[in-house]
């Protein structure tokens, strides 16, 4: 700090110092609010509206078939009067299938059908928005957009996207891998029991052989104290000769 020669401070110096100290105030500020817009920003995308089609995106099924085109909705923080609809792709141009309101949760909607082999299967209660395409043609391939659009979000509005591939005949999958895959687990199974039981059965037999060795040695230490007895006792009942 600058000082006077009474060695006081002066007064330039003491203003700098309180515009310092008032730029770091508003630093610290800046930093608190942008923390603060940050977590405001993430917990508003958390309760953003959200449709889906599922983990998988697309189904192949066969022409002259029908087949479901499944959509859910989600909000964290409700609905009211949720607009929907949905839209296929017909080479560039957006044509539409269906659509309809749903007021509140829980109250189903009233669903305007644009397509005459289209029925919608979709309920409020489930958050679903699924509809049915009757007799497949090879004409219906391509990509169906399912859309949402939440006023109670200001008009958030989401989409997905779900492919549809028409084909002849479902494509027969290939197990010949699998096929050799279980063979030769089993085999190796079947193998190794087979070793487990042939080891069980030759060790039964050794120790039947051992238990009929000991029997034999047994039986043949017994005959012998006996022989080596009986020719004690004649040894010893011969008459000593007289005097």
């Amino acid at each position: 700090l600058d000082k006077s020669s009474d060695g006081t401070v002066t007064m330039e110096a003491q203003r700098n110092s309180r515009s310092f100290l008032h730029r770091c105030a508003r630093s610290g500020d800046a930093v608190h609010a942008s923390v603060v817009i940050t977590l405001l920003v993430g917990v508003w995308c958390a309760q953003a509206l959200e449709v889906s089609v599922g983990k998988v995106h697309f189904v192949e099924v066969m022409n002259g078939s029908s087949v479901l085109l499944p959509c859910t909705y989600s909000s964290c923080i409700g609905i009211k009067n949720l607009y929907f609809n949905w839209q296929y792709n017909d080479n560039g141009t957006m044509v539409k299938i269906c659509e309809a309101v749903i007021p509140t949760e829980l109250v189903e909607p009233n669903v305007k059908i644009y397509h005459e082999r289209v029925e919608f299967v979709g309920s409020s209660k489930e958050s679903n928005i699924s509809i049915l395409l009757w007799n497949v043609t090879f004409e219906d391939e391509g990509e169906y957009t399912c859309f949402a659009r939440n006023p109670k979000e200001k008009d958030r509005n989401h989409s997905a996207i779900f492919t549809l591939i028409v084909v002849d005949q479902l494509r027969e999958v290939d197990n010949t891998l699998t096929i050799i895959i279980v063979s030769v687990i089993g085999g190796v199974i079947g193998l190794v029991i087979i070793i487990m039981v042939i080891k069980a059965v030759v060790v039964h037999i050794l120790n039947k052989a051992q238990e009929k060795n000991k029997e034999c040695l047994v039986s043949s230490s017994g005959n012998d104290n006996t022989e080596n007895g009986l020719s004690g006792s004649k040894a010893e009942t011969k008459a000593s000769p007289k005097a």
